[in-house]
């Protein structure tokens, strides 16, 4: 009686343990899955972030070397300042000791020396070096609206003067950081124009590239940072002119 059912016991706990096998099997497949899809959002979740970040650098690159060269500029800029008024010292100095020279030579009786050639001089080279040294004080002082004015009125007052294309630069200087880009433009342009050999020509271009861009007019600042670029490839205007036809 109890023989016949010692196999369909034994065949019943086998089919269950099969059964329970092949669930415990499922579940394994499942939990694996799950896990491989977790590891895989977790990758790409890294490699965005990796992405972003590599991205970041490359810019802060980029901006950290513009900053160089801008700085490299106006450290230029700063020199130049410094030369000039050196050199307006050294003029007044020269003047000094021309006019001493020329009033002996007066007083001796020196022939072609007359008092009234000494009078007719057409410029004072004291007076121009003081008014001109006044305006470069301003502008160092960030007194803009003042240093405008002074070298503008420096430039109506002394039209032949050898610091004529300094002083249009500064003006423009002063004026761009006053906003007036329409009067700043007109004296880098004036600059760029008529010295083109002046060592201030580059940055003159460079000016009015920013006042053309300040105005809007995309197409004329274009274009004169391709002229700046031709003109003078080796000047540290010209690499600043090269980073911005990029953006």
């Amino acid at each position: 009686m109890f023989r016949p059912l010692l196999p369909r016991l034994l065949a019943g706990l086998l089919v269950s343990s099969l059964a329970a096998q092949a669930q415990a099997g499922l579940f394994d497949d499942e939990e694996a899955r799950a896990r491989i899809n977790t590891l895989r959002n977790e990758h790409a979740t890294r490699l965005d972030k990796l992405e972003a970040s590599a991205r970041a650098q490359l810019e802060l690159a980029n901006q950290i070397e513009l900053l160089k060269t801008e700085i490299s500029r106006l450290r230029g800029e700063n020199e130049v300042l410094t030369n000039d008024l050196a050199n307006a010292n050294k003029r007044q100095k020269d003047f000094y000791v021309d006019l001493d020279n020329r009033l002996r030579k007066v007083e001796s009786g020196a022939p072609g020396d007359a008092p009234q050639q000494t009078l007719q001089a057409p410029v004072d080279p004291a007076a121009e070096s003081r008014d001109y040294e006044a305006a470069l004080t301003l502008l160092r002082g960030g007194k803009h609206r003042e240093a405008a004015s002074g070298f503008i009125a420096f430039t109506k007052a002394y039209p032949n003067s050898s610091f004529l294309p300094s002083a249009h630069f500064w003006a423009a200087s002063a004026l761009y950081q006053l906003k007036d880009a329409t009067g700043a433009a007109e004296h880098y342009a004036k600059v760029a124009n008529q010295w083109p050999d002046d060592s201030r020509a580059p940055d003159a271009l460079l000016g009015l590239a920013n006042t053309q861009q300040a105005r809007n007019d995309n197409p004329g600042a274009t274009r004169s940072l391709e002229k700046l670029i031709g003109k003078y490839p080796n000047s540290s205007a010209a690499q600043i002119a090269k980073q911005r036809l990029k953006k």
